[in-house]
């Protein structure tokens, strides 16, 4: 919990950037711009609210490490201070995880809108940016906590060595562009994009921190959201491909372009850049989409911007490199001289003679011994193989008619299995929040590639402390006698617990009031509950409760950690 980690998120960082607004004041798809010159960190232009005045009353908190709030949160360390708010590494000591937190006065002319913007933040619940975990006022203070990723490294100091790969930079431009475009599509902008805001996972995911809240704590509004949002986007992948700011000021670490050179194209700025990621990056900036070679239309949305990327080719990852293995070496022992005396150089060794056969009368007199058992065991052999054999024909009729009587008497007595359609299903929260409520429904379409998923956890299998358990009830349209129940789920390993429920209704009101029928443990990708107890019920709970480690899932957006994601339920009574 000790460690410094790049998850800290970067609201107070004050050195000298240069923020991502229009340097044009063309017309954009969501509006005007409302200020055509860049702004800077200084107190003039930091918009409205965007730092204190001097008679500001607001001031940070006298916090220090060692302090709790809400009589959880540890303070750890404190990463900045910055106009009237601190940030600081702290630890969750309920769940025992590192966590960070933003800390304003309840008072200050921000908190309103800081609050407002992580709850709206919390709500999206997209895996692909850093999660809100609290957002809380209390004992005059109003403090937002998120998560904490101690394996992600911001891009910034990915690009201390040099520009990125071409595929790394289409993986950022492409998952970047789509995150923000589902924000956008709920109402949400970050409005701070920078390379001080895009992580990079230890799987290779990229990850978005301070969406909304940066903004909010330092007060920073736009009347065109998401053209700033999309120009952002297009100097990170500017940066990526050239180590270079695509403006005149030095910012993050990066060098600025020549004064009065004015926006060029990354394939002009350093040599071997893709061609078509610098298009694109000129596409998303200011410039109104103008390139040496092409006039494609500017890209003012994330949702253009998305676009535009699956427009491109696929840029494929790099081969591996693989080092050729050490030439193979003969050893003498391998050559089965072993103990021998190496031979001089120019000497002939002799070749040993093979040993002459058996040609004298003793010799003769054992061959023919030896041929004549080998017929008479030949003789004996095929005397008892034909003697099985007629004995074997007649028991065989007696069997078939033996086998024949109990196959019929056990079909009489065991009707088949006859499938349970599913009228409608509800996800059941015994505590906490929901996982994915929308997606129950997709459990039972007949498409296995859809899925319902639970959130990632991190440790497991069994999901205590953090939840009793996540499922969801299944509405069998009448009250029927449940048999089995088949999941097609998406991660094996170990392992996934299932418990099958008989419910009162679609919406239960605890696990308690609830009769298990059936419990299954396994590590495989397909599990059949049988149920145990012969209940008669119209509502049937499926529950998970322990589920296997998993890497980050790109087809689901779905972390890294202990998650179980199910495709499709079959019931059959």
């Amino acid at each position: 919990m000790a460690e410094r980690s790049t998850a800290a998120v970067d609201v107070a960082d004050n050195s000298g950037e240069q923020p991502l607004t229009a340097k044009a004041d063309q017309s954009t798809a969501d509006g005007v711009a409302k200020n055509p010159e860049q702004d800077t960190d200084s107190d003039e232009a930091q918009g409205s609210g965007g730092t204190e005045s001097p008679g500001m009353k607001a001031s940070p908190p006298e916090l220090h490490s060692g302090h709790k709030l809400a009589r959880r949160y540890r303070l750890e360390e404190c990463l900045t201070r910055l106009d009237g708010f601190s940030s600081w590494r702290a630890v969750d000591e309920k769940l025992r995880r590192a966590v960070g937190v933003h800390i304003l006065p309840a008072d200050h002319p921000r908190s309103r809108s800081v609050l407002a913007a992580a709850r709206s933040s919390a709500l999206l619940g997209d895996p692909r940016f850093v999660q809100v975990l609290d957002a809380v006022e209390e004992d005059d203070l109003v403090y937002v906590v998120h998560e904490w990723l101690p394996d992600a490294t911001e891009l910034t100091t990915l690009l201390a060595p040099g520009p990125l790969e071409p595929h790394d930079a289409y993986q950022l431009v492409s998952q970047v562009a789509s995150a923000m475009a589902a924000a956008h599509r709920e109402g949400l902008a970050h409005l701070r994009l920078s390379p001080n805001a895009v992580l990079r996972t230890s799987s290779g995911q990229w990850r978005i921190r301070g969406l909304a809240v940066n903004a909010a704590l330092r007060g920073i509004s736009s009347d065109t959201p998401q053209r700033t949002d999309t120009e952002a986007i297009g100097a990170l992948l500017y940066a990526a491909l050239t180590r270079r700011w695509p403006y005149e000021s030095d910012a993050y670490g990066l060098s600025g372009l020549p004064k009065g050179v004015g926006l060029i194209a990354p394939d002009q700025v350093r040599a071997g850049v893709h061609r078509g990621l610098s298009e694109l990056a000129m596409r998303a900036l200011a410039n109104d989409g103008a390139t040496a070679s092409r006039h494609e239309a500017p890209c003012t949305t994330p949702e253009e911007l998305v676009k535009a990327i699956g427009e491109m080719p696929r840029i494929r990852p790099p081969e591996p490199a693989f080092t050729a293995p050490p030439e193979y070496q003969r050893t003498t022992y391998q050559q089965g001289t072993y103990g021998r005396p190496a031979p001089r150089p120019g000497a002939t060794q002799p070749i040993a003679p093979p040993p002459p056969p058996l040609q004298s009368r003793t010799g003769k007199a054992l061959k023919w011994a030896v041929s004549a058992l080998l017929i008479a065991a030949l003789g004996l052999g095929s005397w008892q193989l034909a003697d099985a054999l007629m004995d074997q024909g007649g028991k065989s009729d007696d069997t078939n008619k033996s086998r024949q009587t109990d196959d019929g008497d056990k079909g009489a007595s065991n009707p088949k299995p006859t499938p349970i359609k599913i009228e409608g299903s509800q996800e059941f929260v015994a505590e906490g929040g929901p996982q994915r409520p929308g997606d129950a429904q997709k459990t039972y379409d007949g498409n296995p590639s859809t899925y319902w998923r639970t959130r990632s956890f991190n440790s497991g299998p069994p999901l205590a402390p953090y939840k009793p358990g996540v499922g969801i009830v299944y509405d069998l349209g009448s009250a029927k006698t449940l048999s089995a129940a088949t999941l097609d789920m998406r991660y094996a390993g170990d392992h996934t617990t299932i418990e099958l429920y008989a419910a009162d209704s679609l919406t239960p009101s605890s696990l308690d009031s609830m009769q298990q029928i059936g419990h299954l443990t396994t590590t495989d990708k397909t599990a059949t509950v049988k149920a145990t107890k012969s209940v008669k019920t119209r509502y049937v709970l499926v529950w998970l409760t322990a589920v296997p480690k998993s890497g980050y899932d790109s087809e689901l957006f779905a972390d890294a950690g202990y998650k179980q994601a199910i495709g499709e339920v079959q019931f059959t009574g």
